[in-house]
């Protein structure tokens, strides 16, 4: 009886800790099969080259932050305001906020990865916009809002400042989604 193949799905996986820890150039072949305890023969029973399970790490990577945490959301349904800070916890939590935040600094580099995340960041947007129109309903107030929101869910986590009295950002972060959200009407 042969040794059971590794699954294609722990490929993908250990490619996206690859990326989360160390950017695209993490994602070799051979320290993924090294870090799977496999050799890398097994790889190309599964992709034709490195290209191609980066192209579904990324397939991966939109499927959970914003289509399953989009569908997740809309189906627990509730207080669309909920519904808004649901959706930045569930995708900024900590299993995906290091993919996301490393896919963000790919996109940097690479144009089509770029347009991936346009795409992605354009599905949570929307939702976004789709929630906030229900308190409020101003349009350019409605997209300011989301913007915002967004911007504090990516933006915290790239800002270094201290708060006065050594209080936890946590703290403002809520402060400031609060206000974001405020009612209108």
């Amino acid at each position: 009886m042969g040794v059971p193949r590794t699954p294609r799905e722990r490929w993908i996986d250990q490619g996206l800790a690859a990326l989360a820890a160390g950017g695209p150039q993490a994602v070799r072949v051979e320290a993924l099969a090294k870090a799977l305890g496999v050799t890398k023969g097994g790889f190309y029973g599964y992709f034709a080259d490195r290209e191609q399970l980066l192209e579904e790490m990324l397939d991966r990577w939109e499927r959970r932050a914003a289509d399953e945490v989009i569908n997740q959301v809309r189906s627990e349904g509730g207080d669309p305001k909920d519904m808004v800070r649901r959706a930045g916890q569930l995708t900024l939590s900590e299993e995906l906020l290091p993919i996301d935040l490393a896919v963000r600094d790919w996109a940097r580099r690479d144009k089509g990865v770029a347009r991936r995340l346009r795409r992605v960041d354009n599905k949570r947007m929307a939702l976004a916009r789709e929630m906030i129109s229900t308190f409020c309903d101003d349009p350019d107030e409605i997209e300011a809002r989301a913007l915002l929101a967004f911007c504090l869910a990516i933006g915290h986590h790239f800002l270094a400042a201290t708060h006065p009295g050594g209080r936890p950002r946590a703290e403002f972060r809520l402060r400031a989604a609060d206000i974001i959200l405020k009612q209108d009407r």
